[in-house]
């Protein structure tokens, strides 16, 4: 039923029309009492009809008619001018939702009632508020709880209190007397569970244990009511918060009476809702309450209040008259009534277009239960008062506001934090220890504790020589005994022998029940494991990692870049001064001189673009552009190079390099030894060590290059040699250290909350610190590799072509310069060759003793005539 939602037009149609025909009798025994509309004033008034949908038979739903009743009367008499008044048509439920439902679609149908005031459970607020959705009607709820899944009816108004504030002030309350568990007892009803989780949150939030659950039933038969209760007291339970109606607290409290449940030692609190519910006589059973607390949503007591009560008690059955405070619930309708007249009044104006449902949430005014102010369509009482339950009355010891304070004053803004004497059950003033087990009864966990104390600071055991009493020390034993402790539980610890296979750890819990209950250690969890136990949350830190010794090479400083990198840079430095010196040297006297200083100049203008402190004035554009150019091959090149070393400096560089490098690991563990076979950390080469002095020395001596193991342990070996070594690597792929329990162990949630809780008070940490140093150096998740010339290729290649492109350039302007002496000394070598090719040509032909002379007289004749022509061009 808690589940049940109209969604279908055509299921609803067809629920109804069954509906109408089973209670069509009932209908014509119903009230239809009317606060009629027309007053003869003089002119008529306008009807604003609305339905009210209750349980005429109970007590609560009399005074809710009545109260209506009235607050409407009040509201006219004082309201006479208004143009319109609220017609009531009441329907009686019967307590039955889909009653309820039945009737307000009949009032919907018959009576066009433009509200209705109904639906005082959570079904019958979830009906309703569907109902409404379809019809466009506002629906208010009165006393139904909050709850999320009412949260989709934008036409549902509910009154009730703020459960939120209310288990906050419960949860504070028992705080207050530093008990630490508490047993709930509730009514098994979906208008009670929601709430009463809700309490449930604010207890595991503020370190109060649920010790346990009993619900009851209105059918619940007094054999069952006293078996559970029984049970609760075979627990030790001192502490009970009981959240039910009255009807099953009639049953409750004398069955706790002769259980001796209320006797010294014991505190029974009541919510607000059971308190609430509170209106007959409680005379039957009022002795079996003495010294009860109860929470109740407060309303100042005002003389117009006593007045309103006494009247609405005047308009009651005789034997229903002897209420001595208006309930709640009639607080609350009360001052919906007139809120809804209001509205009414307000949308009938002939400026105002607001619908009944907006006029509702803009009304405000000063009602029986304080300022009226819808927020979110609701009307929530956040304050409560605490009373002592003393005799067949109660007496006021307190108040609880919102804000997170007691006080014992009326004035609920005090920040007196003190409530009057409580008298108990028992009739005592004395507090109750509140503690959940008794010292004689507590339980007895037999737990197995790791006794290979290869790692003291994760766990260590001992046997005292003097008292042979069994010693248990280090980091997983303290966050056991932290997570443990508010569960009262007397601990006997029992050394685990067989060695570290704790996968035979876990097998031996498994089948051996009789024995142990748990295992506390350096114990990981994986999954084969947890075939045969259940694991807790972890408490340390999930994964592997890696340590090494730390760096301390004095030739750290050239690691950043390759061999060929360093070379490549050098030979771009220097013919960077070359280009430079070809450029500028015909026309740039700082770069002209003897041969030693030009070479000096070339290679000190080179390297100066490091450090940009080249100072010689540049005056070719072509030697600037080829500057521009290596100034920023230089930036990117320095910049990386600083990033890298920076890198170095910080975290070890560490080559995996199966062929030669051991790798450590713990010796017999799993888990390293699978991580070692993984293909991101594979080792040809392992090596077995037993302890943080074994991984320490192997480090500095160079056995192995690096280790490998679960970060607890290397957390260990770091804290005890923060200068030495550092974390270079870490991977998450272990699941960490857990507390492993018999399967189905009620205590593993628990533990698990508690661990939740060290973690994010910091607590944990605190821990860390206190075991393992926590000195920890900085931790990179990758190593830094040097740069190679191969990742720069496209950075020299681009200078190396801007280089060639300036080269070019030059060449071609020295061509353009000297085209006249090329072409000139062109044509005089083809001269020559000419004048040469004929003298051997005649002598080949006309051989005699006279050719040598003539041959020779041409060719000086040639030359001469070359040497004026040269003369003539220099000139």
């Amino acid at each position: 039923m808690e589940k049940f939602c109209i969604q279908k037009p055509i299921l609803l149609s067809f629920l109804l029309v069954l509906l109408l025909f089973f209670i069509s009798g009932s209908f014509a025994s119903t009230q239809n009492d009317e606060v009629d509309g027309r007053f003869r004033s003089g002119h008529e008034q306008v009807p604003v009809r609305v339905g009210l949908v209750l349980d005429l038979g109970s007590v609560e739903g009399k005074i809710v008619k009545s109260s209506v009743l009235l607050a409407l009367s009040d509201f006219y008499a004082i309201h006479n001018g208004y143009n319109t008044r609220i017609s009531l048509s009441f329907r009686n439920s019967h307590g039955e939702p889909l009653l309820a439902l039945a009737s307000a679609v009949d009032l919907l149908k018959i009576e066009g009632v433009e509200a209705i005031i109904g639906g005082n459970s959570l079904l019958e607020a979830k009906l309703l508020g569907e109902l409404g959705e379809k019809a466009r009607v506002p629906v208010v709820s009165l006393n139904s709880p909050v709850s999320l899944s009412l949260s989709k009816y934008s036409h549902l108004i509910q009154a009730t209190h703020d459960s939120a504030s209310e288990a906050k002030g419960i949860t504070s309350f028992i705080n207050g007397f530093d008990w630490n568990s508490v047993a709930l007892v509730y009514e098994d009803h979906d208008d009670w569970r929601e709430t009463m989780q809700l309490m449930v949150e604010h207890f595991h939030e503020n370190n109060v244990r649920v010790q346990s659950k009993v619900g009851f039933t209105v059918s619940s038969s007094e054999d069952f009511v006293m078996d559970r209760l029984q049970k609760l007291k075979d627990l030790g339970t001192t502490v009970f918060a009981v959240h039910l109606s009255e009807v099953i607290a009639t049953h409750l409290f004398p069955c706790a009476a002769r259980l001796g449940l209320m006797g010294d030692g014991f505190a029974w609190i009541l919510t607000a809702k059971s308190m609430n519910s509170f209106h007959e006589s409680i005379d039957d059973f009022a002795e079996a309450m003495e010294g009860v607390v109860g929470f109740k949503s407060y309303i100042p007591m005002t003389k117009e209040l006593q007045n309103f009560t006494m009247r609405l008690k005047n308009s009651l059955p005789v034997e229903e008259a002897d209420i001595t405070r208006l309930s709640i619930s009639g607080v609350w309708a009360h001052d919906i009534a007139w809120a809804l007249a209001s509205a009414a009044e307000v949308t009938r104006t002939s400026n105002v277009s607001a619908t009944l449902l907006e006029a509702i949430t803009e009304t405000r005014f000063k009602g029986f239960s304080g300022d009226f102010q819808l927020n979110d369509k609701k009307l929530l009482s956040d304050k409560f008062e605490i009373v002592n339950m003393i005799g067949s009355g109660e007496r006021r010891i307190g108040f609880w506001n919102s804000n997170g304070s007691f006080s014992n004053r009326r004035h609920l803004s005090s920040t007196h934090n003190k409530l009057e004497t409580i008298i108990w059950p028992g009739g005592s003033a004395q507090t109750p220890n509140g503690n959940s087990l008794r010292d004689s009864d507590r339980k007895k966990l037999r737990v197995l504790v790791t006794s290979s104390n290869r790692f003291p600071r994760l766990m260590k055991v001992e046997t005292d020589p003097v008292t042979n009493e069994l010693i248990v020390e280090g980091f997983c034993i303290e966050v056991f005994r932290a997570s443990i402790s508010p569960f009262n539980y007397e601990i006997e610890y029992i050394p685990w022998l067989n060695g570290s296979n704790y996968d035979n750890l876990a097998y031996a819990l498994h089948s051996q029940k009789d024995k142990y209950d748990a295992a506390v250690g350096d114990i990981t969890i994986t999954s084969n494991r947890s075939m045969y136990v259940d694991f807790t949350l972890p408490f340390t830190e999930m994964g592997l990692g890696i340590v090494a010794p730390k760096e301390r090479s004095m030739w750290v400083f050239l690691q950043p870049l390759t061999p060929d990198l360093w070379i490549t840079s050098a030979a771009f430095f220097v013919l960077t001064g070359i280009i430079v010196w070809l450029i500028e040297r015909s026309e740039n006297k700082e770069f002209q001189g003897s041969w030693s200083k030009q070479i000096g100049v070339a290679l000190w203008f080179g390297f100066s673009t490091l450090v940009y402190a080249h100072r010689e004035r540049l005056k070719h554009n072509l030697s600037r552009f080829v500057v521009t150019v290596w100034v920023f091959a230089v930036l990117i090149l320095t910049a990386s190079y600083t990033a890298t070393l920076t890198s170095m400096m910080t975290v070890q560089q560490i080559r995996f390099n199966s062929n030669e490098d051991y790798v450590g690991h713990l010796s017999g563990s799993l888990i390293a030894n699978v991580a070692l076979t993984s293909s991101s950390l594979r080792a040809m080469r392992s090596l077995g060590l037993n302890s943080a002095a074994d991984y320490a020395q192997a480090l500095l001596n160079r056995t192995v290059s690096f280790v490998v193991d679960e970060l607890p342990y290397l957390k260990v070996l770091l804290g005890e040699n923060p200068t030495l070594f550092l974390m270079v690597k870490t991977q998450s792929t272990t699941n960490g250290f857990g507390f492993m329990f018999q399967k189905g162990f009620e205590l593993v949630p628990n533990v698990s909350r508690e661990i939740i809780k060290l973690r994010t008070s910091e607590k944990l940490n605190e821990m860390e610190k206190t075991w393992f140093d926590n000195q920890l150096p900085y931790t990179s998740d990758d190593t830094s590799n040097p740069i190679t010339l191969y990742r720069f290729r496209g950075l020299f290649m681009i200078t190396g072509v801007s280089f060639a492109f300036a080269l070019a350039a030059l060449v071609v302007l020295w061509l353009r310069d000297k085209r006249e002496v090329l072409v000139n000394s062109v044509k005089l070598f083809l001269w020559r060759q000419i004048i040469n090719f004929r003298i051997h040509f005649t002598r080949s032909i006309h051989p005699s003793p006279l050719d040598d002379r003539i041959g020779e007289n041409a060719v000086q004749m040639a030359q001469h005539v070359t040497d004026n022509n040269r003369n003539s061009e220099l000139g």
